[in-house]
């Protein structure tokens, strides 16, 4: 059974950092894709980040580029989003997925097909 679970969400002030991780269980980590999604209240869920576990290729949404960084560490089927100089604007529940494939701007447009618990980060301003 695939599982996700999302941890490291939290309050941090604007400007500020937090390192959000979804430990993964079930499926065999390297043949899939891992992605962060989020949805704030009365928003769209937006692809945030996706990772290949194949080859370690990345996605990013234009939002985020250069302030979040994805990675991963196989040993401990762990995926990791580090998000620096916050804004109120990444506000939202993040949510980890995974899908088996790895087309990274199809998956993490599209959605991908399994999905674990949010985690809720608030940015105050």
């Amino acid at each position: 059974e695939v599982q996700l679970q999302a941890s490291g969400g939290g309050l941090v002030q604007a400007g500020g950092s937090l390192r959000l991780s979804c430990a993964a269980s079930g499926f065999n980590f390297g043949g899939y894709a891992i992605g962060w999604f989020r949805q704030a209240p009365g928003k769209e869920r937006e692809g945030v980040s996706c990772i290949s576990g194949a080859d370690g290729t990345t996605y990013y949404a234009d939002s985020v580029k250069g302030r979040f960084t994805i990675s991963s560490d196989s040993a401990k089927n762990t995926v990791y989003l580090q998000l620096n100089s916050l804004t109120p604007e990444d506000s939202a529940v993040y949510y980890c997925a995974a899908d088996w494939d790895t087309r990274l701007r199809i998956v993490c447009l599209g959605g991908m097909l399994y999905w674990g618990k949010g985690t809720l980060v608030t940015v105050s301003s």
